[in-house]
C-alpha cells in the first residue's frame, strides 16, 4: 500500500509543470521587436512569444523595482507594506520570514525553488545586512531553497555575489564595509576622481567607484569577492543552467531576475556596439541572449513541454537614470514605451504596462491576448496550478487568472488593476476596462517622459483618461465624465483602505 501511495505521489509531481519566471529590469513595452521595436531585433524573446501567448495588457504593479518584486513574490500591493520603496544598500529584509510567497507556495507543492539574479529586497534583520557573516533572513527564509544574488541593484553598492547566506569568495582578512557616509577623506568617489571613470554619471551616482563606475553608497574591502559588471549576464545564465540541470527530474521553480537593462548598462564586450541605441540597446540584446540560452537548456533537457515560462519586466523604461551612456542621444525613432506615455517612476501606462509572455509548449496555444493580467497575480495563479489553498491573510491582492495565463477559451483576466510608482508615497492609478484614474496625494509627481530627463511636474490630484481612444493619456476627461470619475475614486479608495482585494482574502487590519 505504501508503494502505491509513493508511486501516486511521484506521478502527481511529474504532472506538475516546472515554472520559470524571467523578469527583465526597466524593459519597456516597445523595447523588443515582437512588441513593435524596429531599431533592434530580439529573436529569442520573439520566438518565445511566437510559441506562446503575448499579452497586450500585461502589467507589473509598480513602476519601480523593489515594490514590483515585493508584490510579485507576496501577491500583495507594495503600498500595504513597510519600507517597500527602492531599497538602499544596507536595507534589512523587507519580506519577513513566515510570509507566504510564490516560493513557499510552490515549495509546499513539492517544488525545488531558486532565485538567481537581482534581489533588491533587503537582507538581514532590522540592523541590516551582516556582510561578513550570515545574511539572514533573506530568500531562504521565505520559501527559496537556494539563491545566487546581486544583493541590491548594480548602481548601488556593493558589487558582490551572495550565495545562500553569505557573500561569495569573501576573504576574512579583507572584510567588507558598506555605509552611507564617506569612510575617509581620501576615499575615491565619482566626484573626486571623475576623470578616472569609464562611464560618467549624470546625477546621483557619484559615490564609491568600482570597475571604473561610481555608484550610490560607499563600500570598502571585499576585493576578492567583487565582480566585473560585464560578466553579470553570463553568471546568471551559468547559475541558472546549473539549477535546472540539478532539478531536471523533479518539479522546480526558478525566478530568473535579470539586471538588464538597468543602469549602469555595461553589457559584455561581445554585445557592445551591436545596436544603434548605445549600451541600452546592447543590453537589450544581451537580455535576449539570456532568454535564448535558458530556452536552449530546456530543449536540451527535454523540459520545454514540462515548463511554464513567464517573461515580464519589473517596470517600464527610462533613458537617463543616472549615467551618461548615450541612451538619450542615440534613441533615434525608437520608442521604449511603445505607444504609451511615461515610464519608470510614473503611473502612466508606460510605467507599468510591459512585455508579458507565457509559454508552455503543448499546453498554451500560441496567440495574442488582450486580457488584463499582472505579475502580482502569479502567486494566486500558481497556487491554483498546483492545487494549493491560500490562507485568507496571505497574497491579499493576487487574483487567480491562471486560465487567462494559459489562454483557455473564454478565460477572463482581472477586471481592474491598481498601479503605484514607488513604495507608499500616495501616487496611484486605477485601470478598469477602458477607464484609467490617476490619484496624486502630493502636489507634484515625478512623470517620466521617456525621451527626456526626469522631471517633477505639477499635476491635479485626480485625472481621468479613456484608454480606448487615448492610450497615451494625453487628454484628461474628468470634467466630461463626472459619474465615471466619482465611481473610480470610490473604488480606488476602498481598495486602498480595506487592506485587501483578492476574493476570499482578509487583511489583519480589517475588522
Amino acid at each position: 500500500m505504501a508503494m502505491i501511495l509513493l508511486l501516486g505521489s511521484r506521478q502527481l509531481k511529474s504532472a506538475q509543470p516546472n515554472v520559470l519566471v524571467i523578469m527583465a529590469d526597466d524593459l519597456g513595452y516597445g523595447d523588443v521587436s515582437c512588441y513593435g521595436a524596429t531599431a533592434l531585433k530580439t529573436p529569442h524573446i520573439d520566438k518565445l512569444a511566437a510559441e506562446g501567448l503575448r499579452f497586450t495588457s500585461g502589467y507589473c504593479s509598480a513602476s519601480t523595482c523593489t515594490p514590483t518584486r515585493y508584490s510579485m513574490l507576496t501577491g500583495t500591493y507594495a503600498f500595504r507594506g513597510e519600507r517597500t520603496g527602492i531599497a538602499p544598500p544596507n536595507a534589512p529584509a523587507i519580506i519577513k520570514p513566515g510570509t507566504e510567497t510564490i516560493a513557499s507556495i510552490l515549495k509546499h507543492a513539492g517544488y525545488a525553488t531558486g532565485v538567481i539574479g537581482k534581489w533588491h529586497l533587503g537582507l538581514g534583520d532590522e540592523g541590516g545586512p551582516d556582510w561578513n557573516g550570515q545574511l539572514k533572513p533573506g530568500p531562504l527564509e521565505i520559501g527559496f531553497d537556494t539563491c545566487f544574488l546581486l544583493p541590491t541593484t548594480n548602481d548601488r553598492v556593493p558589487q558582490v555575489y551572495v550565495q545562500d547566506h553569505r557573500v561569495l569568495n569573501l576573504d576574512p582578512a579583507d572584510p567588507l564595509w558598506v555605509g552611507t557616509k564617506k569612510p575617509s577623506p581620501d576615499h575615491p568617489t565619482g566626484k573626486t576622481h571623475r576623470h578616472t571613470l569609464k562611464m560618467d554619471w549624470s546625477h546621483g551616482h557619484n559615490s564609491t567607484i568600482h570597475n571604473g563606475i561610481s555608484r550610490i553608497g560607499f563600500y570598502t574591502g571585499g576585493h576578492a569577492a567583487r565582480f566585473r559588471d560585464e560578466d553579470l549576464a553570463d553568471k546568471w545564465v551559468e547559475q541558472s543552467n546549473e539549477f535546472i540541470e540539478k532539478h531536471k527530474s523533479e518539479p522546480f521553480f526558478l525566478f530568473f531576475s535579470s539586471h538588464d537593462i538597468h543602469v549602469p548598462r555595461i553589457p559584455h564586450e561581445r554585445f557592445q556596439g551591436k545596436t544603434s541605441l548605445g549600451f541600452r540597446g546592447d543590453s537589450i540584446i544581451q537580455l535576449d541572449w539570456c532568454v535564448g540560452e535558458l530556452m536552449k537548456t530546456l530543449e536540451r533537457l527535454e523540459l520545454a513541454e514540462k515548463t511554464l515560462v513567464v517573461f515580464c519586466s519589473d517596470n517600464g523604461p527610462v533613458l537617463d537614470d543616472g549615467y551618461k551612456d548615450g541612451a538619450i542621444e542615440k534613441i533615434g525613432k525608437h520608442r521604449a514605451a511603445g505607444p504609451y506615455s511615461g515610464g519608470k517612476y510614473s503611473v502612466y501606462e508606460g510605467g507599468t504596462r510591459t512585455p508579458f509572455i507565457t509559454r508552455w509548449k503543448g499546453r498554451i496555444e500560441p496567440g495574442l491576448s488582450d486580457e488584463l493580467v499582472c505579475t502580482i497575480d502569479l502567486a494566486a495563479s500558481l497556487a491554483a496550478l498546483t492545487k494549493q489553498n491560500l490562507p485568507k491573510q496571505s497574497c491579499l491582492d493576487s487574483f487567480n487568472v491562471l486560465e487567462a495565463l494559459l489562454g483557455d477559451d473564454n478565460a477572463k483576466g482581472r477586471d481592474h488593476i491598481v498601479q503605484q510608482n514607488n513604495g507608499n508615497n500616495g501616487t496611484y492609478a486605477l485601470r478598469t476596462g477602458k477607464w484609467k484614474l490617476h490619484r496624486y496625494d502630493r502636489k507634484t509627481a515625478r512623470n517620466v517622459v521617456v525621451e527626456t530627463q526626469l522631471a517633477n511636474t505639477k499635476v491635479p490630484k485626480y485625472q481621468l483618461f479613456n484608454l480606448s481612444d487615448d492610450p497615451a493619456e494625453k487628454r484628461d476627461v474628468s470634467e466630461k465624465h463626472t459619474e465615471v470619475m466619482s465611481r473610480l475614486k470610490k473604488q480606488l479608495a476602498k481598495i486602498i483602505e480595506q487592506g485587501s482585494s483578492r476574493p476570499g482574502s482578509k487583511s489583519t487590519s480589517q475588522k
